[in-house]
């Protein structure tokens, strides 16, 4: 029997592992990336008969993350597979501050995880499966601040914003390919997860939309984890997924 194969990054918490418990099915594959292993996950595929496969790699190295995946999908039987799907979602707010007031290593580690990472492994993942003949898509999780500037937030905003660039190349790219992935960049909406206490708690001298995003909260305007996976993985297997490069859940 084939499955369809999921390669999903940053699924041991908030949003992502949602969308893992979610993909766990007899008829998946899936291949989590994140710096550590979630023990309940595992379990909770074990008992499914899902075939789980769970990498610890720290994506603020992501030459080695791209090569480790490189590796992991020419070791794969690729008749084992009727689909492959990427998606990558794993993301880091660096300290809320302006960008003088930046750490160097923080805003380096928040591209390279945000951005880099994210377009390394999609050029590891569409090369390996290049010949692999069947259905191939690449979800690109982004976020409204991709599309809309905020002050003290200008790393984690300039990766989102490349994200949909690059995921707008990257469908051009594909489209010329007889067999080309569909892909797409998606903001997910307003998501109850760390990020957003760190955004809550920030100093609001620091950050003008301090008391913007604690309105959400008090307002009960923020989506679980779990409601935002369902819905985000809805979007994925819609039979027009891809048809816009960059679009938002809410649409």
């Amino acid at each position: 029997m084939t499955t369809d194969l999921f390669i999903l990054t940053g699924a041991s918490r908030g949003m992502g592992l949602a969308m893992a418990e979610q993909l766990v099915s007899p008829q998946h594959t899936l291949l989590c990336i994140s710096r550590h292993t979630n023990p309940a996950l595992a379990t909770l595929a074990s008992n499914a008969k899902c075939q789980l496969e769970q990498q610890t790699l720290d994506l603020q190295s992501p030459v080695v993350a791209a090569s480790d995946l490189t590796q992991w999908l020419n070791r794969a039987p690729k008749q084992a597979f009727s689909s492959a799907t990427l998606i990558n979602n794993a993301g880091v707010i660096p300290s809320i501050a302006p960008l003088y007031a930046s750490k160097p290593t923080e805003l380096s580690n928040a591209l390279r995880v945000g951005l880099e990472a994210p377009m390394l492994l999609t050029s590891a993942f569409l090369k390996a499966t290049q010949d692999w003949g069947v259905p191939r898509r690449v979800l690109n999780i982004s976020s409204g601040l991709g599309r809309r500037a905020m002050a003290s937030q200008s790393a984690y905003c300039a990766a989102k914003a490349g994200m949909d660039h690059f995921t707008r190349c990257l469908a051009l790219d594909e489209a010329l390919q007889a067999n080309g992935a569909k892909v797409c960049s998606l903001a997910p909406g307003v998501i109850d997860t760390d990020m957003q206490v760190q955004l809550r708690s920030a100093i609001a001298s620091d950050f003008p939309d301090q008391e913007n995003f604690s309105q959400l909260k008090s307002g009960g305007l923020l989506t679980s984890p779990s409601d935002a996976a369902t819905r985000v993985l809805a979007y994925l297997f819609r039979p027009d997924f891809g048809a816009t490069p960059v679009a938002d859940v809410r649409d």
